[in-house]
């Protein structure tokens, strides 16, 4: 099941690789990318019977405040965002509709892994799109300007990703708890996301993911390394948290009542304007996990 939201863009029918959009009227961006907003998790380490990304933070849910990120970024034409099955209605009448995040074309049900449920939202872009940035939509903390770096870079480089230079010492060790070995840690960064990827390689790298069987895939910069396609590397941020636990959501309120949090121009269109939002839908229950 899928919410099709954009009336701007009247699609052709066809899978992954199959025929492009039929554009009637197009946003006016320096890059042709699409934000795939990943959302799909149940949010077991929560312990909360609504999903993670349907709680609330500073009074509207956390996957509200990451797709605004979006909305407000100019290098992001178009959204599509990704849900749990049985919450396509709950997030387009609760997260999308009251917020005019008009940049959220298509909601569409995810897979069983991370992986299965990139890759849906990957082939609801019909392959309109020259880069696809791939995002946790429990990342509400990212910045506009943040995405715009990673799709810049991506278009100069071919394949980038959000990090952070590691600031533990970083140990190998075996399923005893001994230690193998002590990795250099100037060479070792904390990956976050957004990723941002040229749209051949990353469809290519699913389709032979899926192909293939290959498992714990637990980024899509991952994938392109299986594949041979070099990942550049650019320097995140420590507000870009993912908020998985309750001490995360504990942390996300810290960063919103110290100021370091959800700075101006967070919704409306790419010029922080509100935008009028045009959307079909039906009233819908509580949101299951």
């Amino acid at each position: 099941m899928r919410a099709s939201l954009g009336l701007l863009f009247s699609r052709s029918l066809g899978g992954l690789g199959g025929d492009p959009f039929v554009v009637k009227e197009k946003l006016i961006t320096p890059f042709n990318a699409v934000g795939v907003v990943t959302a799909a998790g149940a949010g077991v380490r929560m312990g909360s019977d609504l999903a993670k990304q349907f709680l609330e933070l500073q009074g509207k849910p956390i996957l509200t405040h990451t797709l605004e990120k979006f909305q407000s970024c100019p290098d992001i034409r178009e959204i599509i965002v990704v849900v749990p099955e049985g919450s396509v209605d709950f997030c387009l009448d609760q997260v999308v509709k009251p917020y005019g995040l008009s940049k959220v074309s298509e909601i569409v049900v995810g897979g069983e892994r991370r992986q299965d449920s990139v890759r849906m939202g990957i082939e609801a872009t019909r392959g309109d799109f020259d880069l696809v940035a791939v995002h946790d939509g429990v990342r509400p903390f990212v910045t506009p300007e943040l995405i715009s770096r990673i799709v810049a870079a991506a278009a100069q480089y071919g394949a980038a990703t959000a990090g952070l230079r590691a600031r533990e010492t970083v140990k190998e060790v075996d399923g005893e708890g001994w230690v193998i070995r002590t990795h250099d840690r100037r060479r070792l960064w904390m990956i976050q996301t957004p990723q941002v990827f040229r749209y051949r390689d990353i469809v290519s790298a699913h389709r032979r993911a899926q192909r293939e069987g290959w498992e714990d895939l637990t980024d899509d910069a991952l994938l392109m390394e299986r594949m041979g396609i070099p990942v550049k590397v650019i320097e995140g941020s420590e507000e870009n948290i993912k908020i998985t636990t309750p001490k995360d959501l504990l942390l996300g309120r810290f960063f919103v009542e110290a100021g370091t949090g959800f700075p101006q121009g967070g919704m409306g269109d790419s010029n922080g304007h509100a935008s009028e939002n045009r959307y079909k839908g039906k009233q819908t229950g509580p949101c299951p996990e």
